[in-house]
């Protein structure tokens, strides 16, 4: 499998040495080039390399990501080039991470270069991941993370949409549901969701590979559903999530902006799923909805 990389640099109007205002940056570019087909990001000092399968760039959709960039100080220029195959695997299975602690009773490690002892918390969840995705450094994975600890989901049927490294099923776990159900898009998912399910002594978690669509095949429904996935794919995919949402169930949503919610909402509402709870942080969303 061939790879490109894209190397974006951001140069801004603002004190350049602004930590926040450059993560911001990373965050948006990414979530946007995820759209585009990019798999995975490496953060440099003043930008993030991305990575795509040559089969899937497009120059022309990645110009208009940087045309359309919604932070007008941020000025973005980037270079692709061809990733050497023999260091692919090397390039991300020694990328590490550091320690993720939610609350005072969550922390999510690199399990590669940390061990469980390491930490006092009391749910600690070591994460193995095979691309940039799922680790917890995220804002969006966090939101959710943080809903789980504050919600009551001991012996609740959970579903996890996008699944990634299966870290939101096995925090769910962690915290007493009593199953969950997980599908990803990505092979490498599945198979990585069932490793770190392994590695945190976690069971009851069934792993998938397929879209939402697969949940046709399923005749049950959840107590509580998570999609950590980007706008579009969210809004196709509502009607599926409330079909499989027991009639007191919740429906958590994230990994979309703030400016989208509305749009969100209104999709959510024609399938009687309303806002119970909205968060946000660093100009991303998270939703809570419950059916009425």
């Amino acid at each position: 499998m061939l790879y490109f990389v894209s190397k974006f640099h951001f140069d801004t109007d603002e004190n350049p040495r602004d930590a926040s205002l450059i993560q911001s940056a990373r965050d948006i570019l990414c979530a946007m080039l995820a759209e585009c087909g990019y798999e995975s990001f490496e953060e440099t000092t003043n930008g993030v390399d991305a990575f795509v399968q040559t089969n899937f760039y497009d120059k022309q959709r990645v110009n208009e990501v940087i045309e359309s960039f919604p932070l007008p100080m941020v000025r973005i220029t980037y270079f692709t080039e061809n990733v050497p195959d023999q260091n692919w695997n090397a390039t991300w299975e020694d990328a590490g991470f550091e320690p993720i602690f939610i609350g005072d009773d969550v922390v999510i490690f690199d399990a590669k270069h940390s061990d469980a002892s390491d930490f006092q918390q009391t749910k600690k969840i070591g994460i193995e991941t095979a691309q940039a995705f799922g680790t917890g450094t995220h804002q969006t994975t966090q939101m959710i993370v943080n809903e789980i600890r504050e919600m009551q989901i001991e012996g609740k049927k959970v579903l996890d949409c996008g699944c990634g490294t299966g870290i939101l099923s096995i925090v769910a776990m962690k915290f007493g549901a009593a199953s969950a159900f997980a599908y990803d898009i990505d092979e490498w998912s599945v198979r990585n969701t069932q490793h770190n399910a392994e590695r945190n002594h976690v069971e009851g978690i069934k792993v998938a590979l397929g879209d939402a669509s697969i949940l046709q095949e399923i005749d049950e429904q959840f107590d509580v559903v998570f999609a950590n996935i980007n706008r579009n794919i969210l809004l196709h995919d509502i009607p599926t999530f409330a079909d499989k949402l027991s009639p007191t169930g919740t429906l958590i949503l994230s990994g979309f902006y703030e400016e989208d919610i509305p749009l969100l909402l209104e999709r959510a509402n024609t399938f009687h799923l309303f806002e119970y709870k909205r968060i946000s942080k660093d100009h991303w969303g998270c939703l809570v909805l419950k059916k009425a």
